[in-house]
């Protein structure tokens, strides 16, 4: 059987991102050794440009070779011993994940589960922990399966003031919005290459800060995972160079690149460009009738959750979407299964363009079904809050 031709889609789902053509050029340069001095200099510089997207002075900082969720393995398993208590938030699918991924590395966790679509209350946090101290709080900052943003900062002091870690995922935010490690003072954080960053999957970003890495160097027992133990990656890493695994080379050249792209465009211009084209999709959406499922002033500007309108086959929408204008979206996960579509704005795939097409495309699907719509309103509306 021969295998199926390689198309271009819009990927305008929850990752990956559509990965502009200089990343692309990158993964096809000439592979070097892990170890050859050119390539460790590349990941110095991957480093430093990690350290301005990040927002953080953290030496260590880095990319773990493996997708997203690599990266939160290796912050739950170099913070955590066997015993030791953890609270995770939990307001959607990577909260439980955080949460599986905490008991199997032994730790005693307790949650907080609120409504998905919902974000968590400062209060909420210093309740829990009032109730149950913790060595470490994890928590989503972008849940990719409800779009909601959880606002950091004062949830950041309670729970220092308690004496525990926090624990961030920022797989989906890092790139497109503000994630601010050292200003909000995150122990660590982690994200992957994927979403907003327009990279192949492939690579994670972490960072600890200092007191995260106290806690790793004064372990009683050995980090549970060899691969992810960052006491020993960090000798690879730092001045040492001291050979731990032989690093996904091509990867680290298209991170590398996309990075580059991300520090000439400028931080806060591409926090806004994220924001600006969410605000004219979402004109547009509002226009069709198609509402938000995050509550108001927490929807996150790079994965657009929104509910599907009664009646419409879901699977039938995106089917279309992808058979006739090459479009990915996706659709609901966990309690939003068949009740939403998450559309994504990330990175490369954030252009007025690609807003307009998905537009077009939606009403086209939804008309074609029954839906009783004003021809064009969707667009109506999108341009007029981009001329705004």
């Amino acid at each position: 059987m021969n295998a199926p031709k390689t198309m271009k889609r819009v990927l305008m789902g929850p990752g990956p991102s559509d990965v502009d053509p200089g990343v692309l050029e990158a993964l096809s340069r000439p592979t070097i050794g892990h170890l050859d001095p050119a390539f460790l200099e590349i990941l110095n510089e991957i480093r430093e440009l990690l350290q301005y997207t990040f927002l953080t002075q953290n030496e260590m900082t880095l990319a773990v070779s493996g997708t997203g969720s690599a990266g939160m393995e290796t912050c739950v398993v170099n913070l955590i011993e066997r015993g030791d208590p953890m609270l995770v938030c939990i307001n959607g699918v990577f909260g439980k994940r955080m949460t599986d991924v905490a008991e199997r590395c032994g730790a005693e966790v307790s949650t907080i589960e609120i409504d998905w679509g919902k974000a968590f209350a400062p209060e909420q946090i210093a309740q829990a922990l009032h109730k149950q101290p913790a060595k470490v709080v994890g928590i989503v900052h972008a849940e990719t399966s409800t779009g909601v943003c959880q606002p950091l900062e004062e949830i950041s002091r309670i729970v220092h003031d308690h004496g525990a870690l926090l624990l961030v995922d920022a797989v989906t935010s890092l790139g497109g919005m503000k994630v601010d490690v050292d200003g909000w003072k995150i122990d660590a954080c982690y994200s992957g290459t994927q979403k907003c960053l327009s990279c192949p999957p492939g690579l994670a970003p972490v960072t600890f800060s200092e007191a995260a890495m106290d806690v790793i160097e004064n372990r009683k027992t050995r980090v549970q995972s060899w691969y992810l133990d960052m006491s020993m990656i960090r000798r690879y890493w730092g001045s040492e160079r001291l050979y731990h695994h032989t690093a996904p080379i091509n990867m680290n050249y298209a991170l590398l690149e996309s990075l580059r792209i991300i520090k000439e465009e400028g931080l806060e211009s591409r926090w806004g460009r994220h924001v600006a084209n969410h605000k004219i999709l979402k004109a547009g959406l509002s226009a069709m009738g198609i509402r938000y499922l995050p509550e108001p002033g927490y929807e996150l500007p790079m994965l657009n959750a929104v509910s599907i309108p009664d009646g419409v086959d879901d699977a039938a929408v995106r089917k279309q979407l992808l058979n006739e204008f090459n479009i990915e979206i996706g659709g609901g996960l966990g309690a939003f299964k068949g009740k939403a579509w998450r559309i994504g704005l990330m990175g490369s795939a954030c252009t007025l363009s690609n807003v307009m097409l998905a537009l077009a495309a939606i009403e086209k699907s939804l008309s074609d079904q029954g839906v009783k719509l004003k021809p064009g309103a969707g667009i109506a509306a999108a341009t007029k809050q981009a001329c705004g």
